[in-house]
C-alpha cells in the first residue's frame, strides 16, 4: 500500500536526503514545508517542485540549532502535517581534544536536541488523531564508536535509540514513527566530510536512500529503524557481533581527515 501524505514537513531540505525525500512526496502528490538555514537555495528547490508536480509547496528558513526549535517552528505553521521527516544534521571532523566547545554544541543542538523538539511538538497531534509518520534521519554510524566523529556518531546513536522507543509508544496510536540510517551517501554533507575513495565508491545517491524511507512508510508494519542498502545492512548487522577493541581501530584506520560540514 503506498503512503500518500497529503502535507509533509521536511527539514535540511536544501540539499541532499532532504531534497530527495521533497520529490519523493511531491511525486505522491503531498504538499509540503521545507525547512532549511539557506533561504535562496530552499526557495530554488521549491520553485522546482511546485513546476513540476503542481503543489503547494511552502518554505521555512530557520535554524534548528535553537532552543526548543520544534516549539519555535510549529507555532510559525498553520495545520496538521501527515508526515515529519526530521533530515537535518551537523558534524565536525577531527579528534576530540582539538574540537571546540561551540562546535559541539552545535551538533547535539542540530543532531539530538532538535529531534527531540520536533518530536515533541509534531507527534502529539498525530497521536491523538491516530494517523501520521516521523522519519529521524540517523547514520550508519550510529552503530559503532567512530573515532574523529565521536560527538556526532554518539548523536546518531541517541536518535536511533530515541526512535525506537518512540516507535513501540507511537505504533499504539497507529502513528509510525522510525529511524532512518543511510550509509556514506552523495551528498554535500559527504562531500565535505567525505570517507575516502574505498568508501566513496559505494556511496548511495541521495535519492536511493530517501526511495528507502518511502518504501519503509509503504509497508503496514513498519520496523524500528531502516539501515539503507544491502551493504550497510550487512555492515551494520557485523558492528553489533564484532569486538570493540578490534571494531574501533578499524573504523579510524578507514577515515580521512574531514572538515565541518556545512548547514543543511
Amino acid at each position: 500500500m503506498s503512503f500518500r501524505p497529503s502535507r509533509s514537513l521536511v527539514t535540511g531540505a536544501s540539499s541532499g536526503i532532504g531534497m530527495a525525500f521533497a520529490w519523493e512526496l511531491a511525486a505522491r502528490g503531498s504538499d509540503l514545508v521545507l525547512v532549511a538555514r539557506r533561504e535562496e537555495r530552499l526557495e530554488r528547490v521549491a520553485r522546482e517542485l511546485r513546476t513540476a508536480h503542481g503543489i503547494t509547496c511552502e518554505t521555512v528558513a530557520f535554524d534548528l540549532s535553537v532552543d526548543r526549535a520544534g516549539a519555535a517552528l510549529r507555532q510559525r505553521l498553520v495545520g496538521d502535517f501527515d508526515l515529519v521527516v526530521n533530515n537535518a544534521g551537523f558534524a565536525t571532523q577531527g579528534p576530540f581534544v582539538s574540537g571546540s566547545g561551540e562546535e559541539f554544541a552545535r551538533v547535539i543542538a542540530v543532531d539530538v536536541r532538535a529531534v527531540v523538539d520536533m518530536c515533541n511538538a509534531f507527534l502529539p497531534a498525530m497521536v491523538e488523531r491516530g494517523q501520521g509518520a516521523i522519519v529521524n534521519v540517523s547514520s550508519t554510524t550510529a552503530f559503532q564508536p567512530v573515532p574523529s566523529l565521536a560527538v556526532y556518531s554518539a548523536a546518531k546513536a541517541f536518535v536511533q535509540s530515541f526512535s525506537q522507543s518512540l516507535w513501540y509508544e507511537a505504533k499504539q496510536h497507529d502513528v509510525k514513527v522510525f529511524a532512518l540510517a543511510p550509509g556514506p551517501t552523495q551528498t554535500e554533507f559527504f562531500e565535505v566530510i567525505g570517507e575516502g575513495a574505498a568508501v566513496a565508491g559505494r556511496m548511495q545517491t541521495a535519492k536511493q536512500v530517501a526511495a528507502t524511507g518511502m518504501r519503509a512508510l509503504d509497508r503496514r508494519s513498519t520496523p524500528p529503524y531502516v539501515v539503507s542498502g544491502i551493504a550497510n545492512s550487512w555492515a551494520a548487522r557485523l558492528a553489533a557481533l564484532a569486538p570493540r577493541r578490534l571494531l574501533i581501530p578499524f573504523v579510524a584506520r578507514i577515515l580521512h581527515p574531514m572538515r565541518p560540514a556545512p548547514p543543511s
